[in-house]
């Protein structure tokens, strides 16, 4: 695995997408793909076009109007970008139950043509995440 620093243009789109995150508005989030662009979280389905984009931002907005994500480190390895994040907040959203949680992953990033990204993997451990939610 070839890993390359990655291009001061890159670094500054993955700061303006963590920006995005914490706006919350989830249209600027969904600004960050292509018109086309998709958004996977952990294996399922796809959020594909920017309006569906921005309403998978908008589900964790609301749950935690207090989002905050921090940007951990950007990584441009065999012709992808890893973007590492943490992500916290407290769920006090519609049915929340006041519930504070941090939890970190990635998304795995395939800018295309234009220097949006064209497709976006997700990965952070659910079962931690529900832990925090809901502990026993």
């Amino acid at each position: 695995m070839k890993s390359e620093t990655p291009t001061p243009a890159l670094a500054a789109f993955a700061q303006s997408y963590t920006a995005a995150w914490c706006s919350q508005n989830p249209a600027s989030v969904a600004a960050h793909f292509t018109p086309g662009g998709s958004l996977t979280i952990n294996d399922g389905a796809p959020a594909i076009g920017r309006d569906a984009i921005a309403k998978a931002a908008q589900s964790f907005m609301t749950a935690f109007p207090d989002l905050q994500v921090l940007l951990d480190g950007l990584v441009v390895q065999d012709g992808r970008t890893l973007y590492h994040w943490t992500l916290t907040g407290t769920n006090t959203g519609p049915g929340g139950r006041g519930r504070r949680v941090r939890i970190s992953g990635y998304e795995e990033w395939t800018i295309g043509g234009d220097g949006l990204i064209a497709n976006s993997l997700g990965h952070f451990d659910s079962s931690e995440y529900n832990r925090q939610l809901n502990p026993a």
